[in-house]
């Protein structure tokens, strides 16, 4: 979904952030986003939890033991870190600093802890999308349609959603995921206008210049 502008413009790119509890639907709006806009990249994170069924090591996450995520840490090699539910979760930052330059969009699924430590390091380049379920119900008929979890995990889960949704204020849009499709499209609105906003547009002021000449 490349637009004319991105081409007579050069344009930072930015940091697209999707949080929510689990089963709320980040997860599934961030893939739906990255298959439909190829101006879209996902930030791969590291993480010291084992696979999941399907998952991919360097698609989906770089898998690493906490040994090597402790190195990270310690060389200041990530951009954000957090534990969530027993295992450590990361952003590498020498590719996000790399992107933002090459005019790159990148799309992060991950909490509000992450989010937080983003804003200290590069709050001018995020954009923050909060996706909340339409009931806690729902958020649990959700948890248990995964099948992924046991019922320890789901109920740690749905504890835990009530804290997470608790940091709504600080995200800068918010979406209920009461209809998938609609919510899918409410992102990518969001992302498109951001993309338009006049700070991102580094070489604007030399376009306009030009603009004002050929008058």
């Amino acid at each position: 979904m490349t637009t004319a502008l991105q081409y007579l413009i050069k344009r930072r790119g930015l940091l697209f952030i999707l949080s929510s509890p689990s089963g709320a639907g980040k997860t599934t709006i961030t893939r739906s986003l990255l298959e439909r806009d190829p101006d879209l990249t996902v930030s791969v994170s590291v993480t010291t939890r084992a696979p999941r069924p399907g998952e991919v090591d360097g698609k989906d996450y770089h898998f690493i033991s906490q040994e090597e995520f402790e190195r990270m840490v310690e060389n200041k090699e990530l951009l954000e870190h957090a534990k969530v539910f027993g295992n450590y979760y990361g952003t590498p930052l020498a590719p996000v600093e790399e992107a933002l330059d090459k005019s790159q969009d990148i799309i992060f699924d991950i909490d509000w802890q992450g989010t937080q430590q983003l804003k200290q390091k590069l709050v001018n380049d995020l954009v923050t999308v909060f996706i909340l379920p339409p009931s806690q119900d729902e958020l649990e008929r959700r948890l248990r349609g995964r099948n992924q979890d046991n019922e320890d995990i789901i109920r740690d889960r749905m504890k835990k959603a009530s804290d997470e949704i608790s940091h709504y204020s600080e995200y800068d849009y918010i979406i209920i995921n009461t209809e998938l499709e609609k919510s899918i499209e409410r992102a990518q609105a969001v992302l498109e206008a951001e993309r338009c906003k006049r700070r991102r547009l580094t070489d604007l002021p030399d376009f306009v210049r030009k603009l004002m000449k050929e008058v």
